[in-house]
């Protein structure tokens, strides 16, 4: 059963945490005295074992803004960037941070292929010119319960997968993150079934909210953040997000994700966010935002009506 909730009001630029705010001020002078436009994506050559990438990311130029997170204040970027689920870093929110470092973005290009007239890859210069490039608010909401407004930088999903001309068949869209336990060492452990994927019907896929992000913040796309390249879906919990892509596959069948594989029972393969449905071992009716003391109510579709439609015939208690 849906739940009626308002559209959210564009979030005002005078809304918008300033950058020596969210960053610290040491913080903030070191990214300026080290980042530069245009400067190699993720050429920061940081280590295994320290920090050092998040002050020495390149700037990105966009060419359009919106916002679309409501009135809320931008969470801030220590805490984006520190609190993360990536489990090839580590199963620990801080993990990622810590560990993430290691992973090598450039050169880096993505496999487009299955029911696809024009297969081919992606490579990842074509989505880091300021011509193509948008920032977009997003809030949004993890399945443990807690959430987040991040403003990233990236493309529309629906404009690049045309670009490779889906047939008829393909009904949905599966996506890779890459695999590779030397620079991935905690893909050992086994914790998931390795490389992580994840799927949306081709009509979540080319919906305008869908989003290919390469940024962050106004700078290239931390590591612990999925760089370079993850999917985000505002609408939908937070493992649906994949992170670090390398291959999007169009398909005719329902593709496997890695939760809802691993816990069916746990995680859906829509993940569309839902007060009404609980996950089993806790309520999803309320969420804490990242940096507040108190927790706020969920709203259905992370507070995205727009995309009710695509689920209009749809039990949202049973397809969850």
């Amino acid at each position: 059963m849906l739940i009626k909730v308002s559209h959210p009001h564009p979030i005002k630029p005078s809304e918008i945490t300033p950058e020596a705010v969210y960053g610290g001020r040491r913080r903030f002078l070191l990214q300026m005295g080290l980042a530069t436009e245009g400067a190699a994506l993720g050429g920061c050559g940081a280590s295994a074992s320290d920090n050092s990438a998040n002050v020495c990311l390149a700037s990105l130029n966009v060419t359009k803004r919106s916002a679309l997170a409501g009135n809320e204040t931008v969470t801030a970027y220590e805490d984006i960037t520190h609190y993360n689920n990536f489990y090839e870093f580590g199963t620990t929110k801080e993990a990622p941070a810590r560990n993430a470092g290691r992973l090598r973005t450039r050169p880096w290009s993505v496999v487009v292929d299955g029911e696809s007239e024009a297969p081919g890859h992606i490579d990842l210069d074509d989505l880091i010119k300021p011509q193509v490039l948008e920032e977009r608010i997003y809030r949004h909401r993890c399945v443990e319960a807690w959430s987040m407004v991040a403003p990233w930088i990236g493309v529309p999903l629906a404009g690049l997968l045309e670009r490779f001309k889906p047939t008829s068949k393909a009904k949905f869209v599966a996506f890779y993150s890459l695999f590779d336990p030397q620079q991935m060492p905690d893909t050992a452990r086994g914790v998931l079934n390795w490389p992580y994927r994840e799927g949306l019907r081709i009509d979540e896929a080319m919906h305008p909210l869908a989003f290919l992000s390469v940024g962050l913040y106004g700078r290239v796309l931390p590591n612990q953040n999925g760089a370079p390249l993850r999917l985000t879906l505002p609408w939908k919990y937070g493992f649906k997000s994949i992170k670090s892509i390398v291959r999007i596959q169009f398909t005719e069948w329902q593709p496997e994700a890695t939760w809802n594989q691993l816990a069916p029972q746990e995680y859906g393969f829509y993940s569309n966010v839902n007060p009404a449905v609980d996950h089993p071992r806790w309520s999803q009716a309320h969420e804490r935002r990242l940096g507040e003391l108190f927790k706020r109510e969920t709203l259905l579709f992370n507070g995205y009506p727009e995309v009710a439609s695509l689920y209009s015939a749809m039990d949202l208690r049973t397809l969850f």
